[in-house]
């Protein structure tokens, strides 16, 4: 029923502007604060690109995760949940690229690395569009040695929130809590990487996002999130 309800255009800009609303209600009735803010400030100042890496369950409060997000090109998928996404993050001057990084995903890098040369700044989540949760794709990783910006790691948790039973465990941050914002440092991918540079990497990118999560969940005084089985026993029709 959702699915066929969700096919109407008005009824999906509809439901995008309530999701917007709610995640202005959520930041303007809650406390949060950003630490470590200054990293992509300084890419910003210097006129330096980079890729936004974030785990698909810690969607929602994304926006507001640097005063700066509005210069944001964000990685969104084609299937219906990602036009939601794509509508909702458009309220905050969020700009979309349709694709993946995985499968047929030639055509979404290519206009990626295009925008990172220009200067742009580029949001993914390395775990979406399907999964596994919290591990990073090889995609995320070959997007970085082939454009040549440096993967910077962001979280977010709060003190009132529900954890939805989705693939990703969604993180529904609810109003009046209070937040945190976590920006780690900035990895770097060399270009001539070969394959176990690159399988380092992608270990390297997920155990920090993995710690970042910890961290801001620890702080808030929440329970981690757990991660899917790592890569290696995970399902291989993975997107």
């Amino acid at each position: 029923m959702l699915k066929k309800i969700l096919q109407s255009n008005l009824t999906m800009a509809v439901v995008c502007f309530i999701g917007a609303l709610y995640i202005r209600l959520v930041r303007w009735t809650g406390r949060w604060r950003i630490e470590g803010e200054e990293v992509p400030e300084s890419f910003r100042k210097a006129g330096k690109p980079f890729i936004l890496s974030f785990w698909h369950g810690r969607l929602l409060m994304m926006p507001y995760c640097w005063r700066r997000t509005d210069l944001t090109n964000m990685l969104i998928s084609g299937h219906r949940d990602g036009r939601l996404i794509s509508q909702t993050v458009k309220h905050f001057n969020i700009e979309s690229v349709v694709g993946s990084t995985s499968k047929g995903g030639a055509q979404a890098t290519r206009r990626l690395i295009k925008l990172m040369r220009d200067g742009g700044i580029v949001g993914i989540t390395p775990d979406g569009p399907r999964g596994p949760r919290m591990r990073v794709s090889e995609g995320t990783i070959a997007l970085a040695r082939l454009s040549g910006a440096p993967i910077l790691p962001t979280t977010y948790s709060a003190t009132r929130r529900r954890i939805l039973g989705s693939w990703d465990r969604f993180v529904l941050v609810l109003p009046f809590s209070r937040g945190v914002f976590l920006w780690g440092d900035p990895i770097e991918v060399p270009r001539d990487a070969d394959a176990a540079m690159l399988e380092a990497k992608r270990i390297e990118v997920e155990d920090v996002m993995n710690a970042l999560a910890d961290r801001a969940d620890a702080m808030m005084g929440q329970p981690r999130v757990e991660p899917a089985p790592p890569l290696a026993t995970a399902d291989p029709s993975r997107t």
